[in-house]
């Protein structure tokens, strides 16, 4: 990679965005690819959220480039995205390179992307890879386990006369939303040192 990606944000900022962009180079322009990805990278900077990017080469396919780029959360990088500067810089590149496959990760749900769906960007160079299945294990009951409990002495507990299914219902309808917008978040940004 030519500009490493760096890690910035806070324990309880929100979760960093990463990029990866698969592009097939035209013969012979290798040289054009290289200096228009440099610029593009160059104009991201200038954008607010910006935690750094670069290029990497295939080493088993020559005409194969990923550009690698991370902003600090989805707003920032939306920001870029739909930029009228970027718009332009990639309409510049037109004729250099064709993109045929985006990967976009952040928090939690990178944990859940199958690995031979990642760009070999991702996949290889670990920009947000996700931790292993263990860590994935223990970060979930981590936030599960207390959770359920308070659900369960909180709310189950007083549904006495109510059938064991219907309580599962509701424990599941009130836990499962709680777990991914607010626990899980926030687990993974204080265990974020341990889980990378």
């Amino acid at each position: 990679m030519v500009d490493n990606a760096s890690r910035a944000g806070g324990a309880d900022g929100p979760a960093q965005v990463t990029t990866s962009v698969a592009r097939r180079i035209q013969p012979g322009r290798e040289h054009d690819f290289v200096s228009w990805t440099d610029a593009g990278i160059a104009l991201a900077r200038t954008f607010p959220g910006f935690l750094g990017g670069g290029w990497l080469r295939n080493s088993r396919i020559d005409d194969e480039y990923y550009v690698v780029y991370r902003f600090a959360d989805e707003q920032t990088m939306d920001d870029w995205v739909s930029s009228p500067v970027r718009k332009a810089w990639l309409s510049r590149g037109e004729g250099v390179a064709v993109e045929y496959a985006t990967h976009r990760l952040s928090g939690i749900e990178g944990w859940f992307e199958p690995q031979q769906h990642l760009t070999h960007a991702v996949r290889v160079h670990g920009a947000s890879a996700p931790p292993p299945r263990w860590k994935q294990a223990i970060t979930i009951w981590l936030g599960f386990f207390p959770l359920s409990l308070a659900i369960n002495l909180l709310v189950i507990g007083h549904l006495d006369a109510v059938p064991v299914v219907l309580k599962t219902l509701i424990a599941t309808l009130i836990n499962t939303p709680l777990m991914v917008y607010l626990v899980l978040p926030w687990l993974t940004a204080r265990l974020q040192r341990w889980l990378g």
